[in-house]
């Protein structure tokens, strides 16, 4: 029996997206904090304490952005002698955190839109539809700068989905500010309100699972274990394969590791780096492959239920 441990790291275009996504939240962050500072300032000024608490829910956002830059600083130790793998799978718990960040938002949306139902109240005038309109620019242009990414990395697509909230909640204010301008008629506002905690609460269901499937060691989306199984057996050099787990390291990098019955042992050294080459198109830069011939006894007395060989 043979243990091979190949690790392949994709370079290219790895650089410069690495800077992107640092650069992304250095700006998002700062353009946030400098919109927090003056919606304060405008809330004091215009006694608006509606303005106070969008200041304090975009605080909120700001830290979304700082766990998430946090994971991502994280995620380049690449080694620690307790975190063999090192902080990586940091990422995965900030997506899981901005998840339940945003889920804690739609609570405060709905309740605060109940309670304007019942006690209708007077919604701001042209100020608070200019400050508003100006976090629409801001948040837009955050979420804008994660848009590349979001697809490729789901602690960036948390940020993304955060700042994107973020938009609607004040697009919202904009269009309910106008509406009540013009008519008069104040629940307009919470109108808006509810129908945006429900968009928002469609695009984070789908992150929420993700984020907790990756938590839990499942297998990441777009990667089947069925079809990783079938084409390590195309080789002609594979007559089966066993004990076949899949994991996320991080929300970017994904491991393996399976126990492959070779037909020939001496072929090994070529089969190994045709497998390798066949999991990284698949996703997978972190596979650990052990090699055995069809009379290994596996030492593990109690195979995977899907396995196609059985260890005796």
């Amino acid at each position: 029996m043979t243990n091979h441990e190949s690790h392949h790291h994709p370079h290219h275009h790895e650089l410069s997206a690495e800077a992107l996504k640092g650069r992304a939240f250095l700006f998002g962050i700062a353009l946030n904090t400098l919109f927090v500072i003056g919606e304060f300032t405008a809330g004091f000024f215009f006694n608006s304490m509606g303005l106070l608490a969008d200041a304090g829910h975009n605080l909120g956002d700001v830290s979304g952005l700082l766990i998430s830059l946090a994971a991502f600083l994280l995620a380049r130790k690449r080694y620690l002698p307790h975190y063999t793998y090192g902080l990586r799978k940091g990422t995965i718990w900030a997506s899981l955190l901005n998840a339940a960040i945003l889920l804690f938002a739609v609570g405060a949306i709905v309740t605060e839109c109940i309670r304007k139902f019942l006690s209708p109240e007077a919604v701001g005038g042209w100020p608070i539809i200019i400050t508003a309109g100006i976090g629409v620019v801001v948040n837009g242009m955050t979420a804008f700068c994660f848009i590349r990414e979001k697809e490729h990395d789901l602690n960036v697509k948390g940020a993304y989905l955060h700042m994107l909230a973020d938009t609607m909640v004040s697009v919202g204010v904009v269009l309910s500010g106008i509406l009540i301008l013009c008519t008069g008629w104040s629940l307009v506002d919470p109108i808006i309100g509810l129908i945006i905690a429900v968009v928002i609460l469609i695009s984070t269901w789908g992150l929420l699972k993700e984020s907790v499937r990756l938590a839990m060691d499942g297998v990441p989306a777009g990667i089947q274990v069925d079809t990783i199984r079938a084409h390590l057996l195309e080789d002609a050099n594979v007559q089966s394969v066993h004990h076949l787990h899949i994991w996320p390291i991080s929300t970017t990098e994904n491991a393996l590791t399976a126990h492959i019955v070779l037909s020939n042992l001496q072929e090994l050294d070529a089969t190994r780096e045709r497998l390798h080459a066949e999991l990284v198109k698949h996703g997978i830069n972190h596979a650990t492959l052990e090699f055995e011939s069809s009379q290994t006894r596996c030492p593990d007395k109690q195979p995977d239920r899907r396995d196609s060989c059985a260890c005796s």
